[in-house]
């Protein structure tokens, strides 16, 4: 897990973190980080990380968008 700031945007990157570790990372990250949004989340080219990231956003009221496979950005945290 490597955070990041790219042009402005705090960023999470996934590669290397194992599949169970991944939502309390992700929560982690967004709630730390909530007062930057928008928040970038790379995923990668797993779909499997990525359908974990969706359901833990559905299920925590996190609006998100996905502008290219593999990239998760965090629109808002209610």
């Amino acid at each position: 897990m490597n955070i990041f700031e790219e042009k402005g945007i705090t960023h999470l990157d996934l590669h290397g973190v194992k599949h169970h570790d991944v939502e309390p990372e992700v929560l982690n990250f967004i709630y730390q980080y909530q007062g930057l949004l928008p928040l970038i989340i790379i995923c990668g080219n797993s779909n499997k990380m990525i359908e974990i990231v969706s359901k833990t956003f559905n299920s925590s009221n996190i609006s998100y968008s996905s502008p290219r496979f593999g990239i998760i950005r965090v629109e808002g945290v209610d």
